[in-house]
């Protein structure tokens, strides 16, 4: 057996004398040639698959939006579900919360404008939970979550009520912001 290979490594360093070059590859944990262990095109099959086949036996799924846009957002998170991807889990809540809006109206729930916006709150406040789960801590994702959801959830309450209130909101929080970080600056001396 030997322990000869046909080149470098990544990370091993190449060169004689004073002269040395590094290698920086972006791969997958397992290495280049590491492949998710579900097909995608199968994933995305077998969901928009199971959408149309409940949309026969659920009339009201006729008139939803697009199941196409759900059937990808709900194959992100079962690829998260399988292989634990970051950017699945983000995706997957995502397209599905954007979805979820048509999916309710199909239903007969009209919930108003601040559904989308509660709907993306949930997501980012699911991201947040699953973050905190896997000890990474909650996150910016809490603390937008917590924001939409909020905002979503008043607009759904009280129609109209979000309409001016909360973009006047945060434009003061913004503006607060601004104030508050240039107010620590100092100005530069000569």
């Amino acid at each position: 057996m030997s322990d000869r290979r046909d080149g470098p490594a990544a990370g091993d360093v190449v060169g004689d004398g004073g002269v040395h070059a590094y290698s920086w590859e972006w791969s997958e944990v397992g290495g280049p040639r590491a492949r998710s262990r579900l097909p995608w095109f199968g994933i995305f099959l077998l969901v928009f698959g199971g959408l149309l086949l409940l949309e026969k036996g659920i009339p009201a799924l006729a008139t939803a939006g697009s199941l196409l846009f759900l059937a990808v957002g709900l194959a992100f998170l079962v690829s998260w579900l399988a292989n634990r991807g970051v950017g699945s889990l983000y995706l997957g809540s995502i397209i599905t919360a954007l979805a979820a809006p048509d999916l309710l109206s199909a239903f007969g729930v009209n919930a108003g404008s601040g559904v989308g916006t509660l709907c993306l709150g949930i997501a980012f406040l699911f991201i947040a939970l699953v973050r905190a789960a896997s000890g990474n801590g909650y996150g910016w994702q809490a603390g937008l979550g917590l924001l939409l959801s909020v905002i979503g959830a008043s607009s759904v309450a009280i129609p109209g009520f979000g309409d001016l209130l909360w973009p006047l909101v945060l434009v003061v929080l913004g503006v607060l912001l601004l104030v508050r970080s240039t107010a620590g600056a100092k100005p530069a001396r000569r």
